[in-house]
C-alpha cells in the first residue's frame, strides 16, 4: 500500500436495524451526529440503541441529559425490556433551589450564569468517564440558555472540538422545541440525521427518517419508513431496485393443472410478475393459492400477503377446493402473513416481502393491490413503490402474483381502482358470463412476455374437486361482455332497423 492510499475506516454501527444501510455502512467515528426530530419521533430510544451497542462492544459509555431524569430514562428502557447497566447516565438538570425568590437573576441573562455552569458540568462529566460514545440530551436546552444566535454557535463549536480531541462519537439530540431553528448548528455536525413524524386521518401514524448530510459517505437519499417496536426502533431502507440487478436462468412454474399451463404457454416464468383481474367472486385469490399449491407440491417454498381476508378464511376455502395449505404451513414451505393496511407503511411491507423473500420464497402473492393501495397514504407513489418492489423481486428470481379486483360485474365498463397491469408482465383475466340460466366463469391470458401463449378462452370452474380450467368456449362471441351470443345470431340481429 502507498503512502497515499488510505485503509478504509472502521464503522461503527447506529445499533438500530436498518439504519446502518441507510447510512451506508454506519458511523464514522469520533464525529458528532445532529439528530433532528418533534417530540415523540424517538430521539431517546435512538441515543440509547447507540450507547447499547457501544456497551456490547465493551466500550465506556454516557448519556448527558438536561432535561430528562435518570429514572425517566430507566422507564423508556424498561419499556423496551432493556437494562441500562453499562450507560452512564449523567444528570445535567435545574434545581428546585432555582424556584427560590432569592435565585431569580436581575442584573444577568441567565446565559451568563447557568450557561456557563451548564457547560462545565458535561466537560467535567467526559474527562472523568473518558467514553468513547456520548450522547447528549438535548440541544434544545443549551439554545434557550444562549441568549444570542452566535453564542449558542459558539458554544456548539467549542464542544465539537473538545470530542474530537478525546476521540468521542457523539450524538446530539435536537428536539426543535426552541423558539427558532438554527439550521447553522447543521453545518458544524458531521453527519444530520432527521426524524419525521406524519399523522395520518386514520390508522397509526406513519414515521419517516432522512439523512440530510453525511460527509464522505454514500447514504440512500430519501425517506425511509421506520417504526418503533418493543424492543426499540428499526428503519426499513428505501427499495432500490438498480442495486440488486442479477442475470438469472429463467425456469416456468406450473400451476398444477394442464389446460391452464396450455393456456399459459406451459407455465409462469421465474422472474416475471402476474396479474390476476377479475370481478369480485370469480376466484382471483383461488387461483393464485392454486400456483402456491402446485409449487409447494413441487418442493418449492412460497408466501403470501393478505390484505382482503383472514387467513383462516383462507385456509377454510383451500381445504374446500382440495389444496393442503395447511401442510405445506407444517412443512415450512409456506408463510401466510395477514397485513392490517391501517396499521402498515409502504417501507415495513416492502421489508417484510423481502424478508419472505430471503428466507427462500420463490412464489410470492399480494392479495390484494386495493389493500395494498390503502396502506399507502399519498396514492400519487403506489405505482413507484409497487414498481421498485416487482423490479427487485423479479432481478431474484421471484414469481410474483399479484390480485386486482375490478369494480363491476358484468359488461365492458368495469373498472379498478388502479391500472397496474403495465407493471404486470402476465396478465390473466377472470370473468362472469351467462349462459342457459347459469352464472357461468371464463379464463383467458390477455397479455404474457415470457413466451407464446394462447388467445383463446376458457371455461373456469371450482368445485370440491378443486378449480377446473376446462374446454375452449367457442361458437360464441361476446362472452368478455357477459351476454354472449351464438355465432348463429347474426351481428346485426339486435340493432335496429333503418328504414
Amino acid at each position: 500500500m502507498s503512502q497515499t492510499e488510505r485503509r478504509p475506516e472502521k464503522l461503527l454501527s447506529a445499533g438500530i436495524p436498518g439504519l446502518d444501510t441507510v447510512l451506508g455502512g454506519g458511523l464514522t467515528p469520533n464525529r458528532i451526529y445532529l439528530i433532528e426530530g418533534e417530540p415523540g419521533t424517538g430521539k431517546t430510544t435512538t441515543g440509547l440503541q447507540f450507547l447499547r451497542d457501544g456497551v456490547a462492544h465493551g466500550e465506556t459509555v454516557v448519556y448527558i441529559t438536561l432535561a430528562e431524569s435518570a429514572e425517566e430514562l430507566r422507564s423508556v428502557a424498561d419499556s423496551h425490556g432493556w437494562d441500562l447497566s453499562g450507560i452512564l447516565v449523567h444528570e445535567v438538570l435545574p434545581t428546585e433551589d432555582l424556584l427560590k425568590e432569592d435565585q431569580q437573576y436581575t442584573m444577568f441573562h441567565p446565559s451568563e450564569v447557568e450557561m456557563a455552569n451548564t457547560i462545565q458540568l458535561i466537560l467535567s462529566a467526559i474527562d472523568t468517564h473518558k467514553p468513547t460514545r456520548v450522547v447528549l440530551d438535548s440541544l434544545s436546552e443549551l439554545q434557550l440558555l444562549a441568549d444570542t444566535a452566535l453564542r449558542y454557535r459558539r458554544q456548539v463549536l467549542a464542544l465539537k472540538q473538545f470530542f474530537a480531541k478525546r476521540n468521542c462519537t457523539v450524538m446530539l439530540l435536537d428536539d426543535r422545541t426552541a423558539a427558532s431553528a438554527d439550521l447553522q448548528v447543521r453545518s458544524i455536525a458531521h453527519a444530520v440525521i432527521q426524524f419525521d413524524l406524519a399523522v395520518k386521518d386514520y390508522g397509526a401514524e406513519r414515521r419517516r427518517v432522512r439523512v440530510i448530510k453525511y460527509r464522505g459517505r454514500n447514504a440512500i437519499g430519501g425517506m425511509h419508513d421506520y417504526n418503533i417496536t418493543q424492543g426499540g426502533l428499526v428503519v426499513h431502507p428505501r427499495l432500490v431496485a438498480a442495486e440488486s440487478r442479477e442475470v438469472r436462468p429463467a425456469g416456468q412454474i406450473k400451476s398444477g393443472l394442464e389446460a391452464l399451463d396450455k393456456l399459459l404457454g406451459g407455465g409462469l416464468e421465474q422472474g416475471t410478475s402476474t396479474l390476476i383481474v377479475g370481478p369480485p367472486g370469480t376466484g382471483k385469490s383461488s387461483l393464485s393459492a392454486q400456483f402456491v399449491s402446485a409449487f409447494n407440491k413441487a418442493g418449492g417454498q412460497a408466501a403470501m400477503f393478505l390484505f382482503e381476508e383472514s387467513k383462516s378464511n383462507l385456509l377454510n376455502r383451500a381445504d374446500g377446493l382440495n389444496m393442503n395449505l395447511r401442510g405445506a404451513i407444517e412443512a415450512g414451505q409456506l408463510t401466510i402473513q395477514q397485513i392490517d393496511p391501517a396499521e402498515l407503511s409502504p417501507g415495513q411491507f416492502s421489508a417484510a416481502v423481502i424478508k419472505a423473500e430471503r428466507n427462500g420464497a420463490k412464489v410470492i402473492v399480494i392479495d390484494s393491490l386495493n389493500g395494498y393501495m390503502n396502506a399507502v397514504p399519498d396514492e400519487r407513489f403506489l405505482v413507484t413503490h409497487m414498481h421498485e418492489l416487482l423490479t427487485y423481486l423479479g432481478q431474484r428470481g421471484v414469481v410474483t402474483i399479484l390480485v386486482g379486483i375490478q369494480q363491476g360485474m358484468l359488461g365492458g365498463n368495469m373498472s379498478s381502482a388502479m391500472d397496474a397491469s403495465y407493471l404486470a408482465d402476465n396478465v390473466l383475466m377472470l370473468r362472469y358470463f351467462e349462459h342457459d340460466g347459469e352464472v357461468r366463469q371464463a379464463i383467458s391470458v390477455f397479455k404474457k412476455r415470457g413466451s407464446i401463449h394462447e388467445r383463446t378462452i376458457r371455461r373456469f370452474s371450482m368445485s370440491e374437486r378443486g378449480i377446473e380450467v376446462g374446454e375452449v368456449l367457442r361458437g360464441y362471441r361476446g362472452i368478455l361482455t357477459g351476454v354472449p351470443v351464438p355465432l348463429s345470431v347474426p351481428a346485426d340481429a339486435h340493432e335496429p332497423k333503418v328504414k
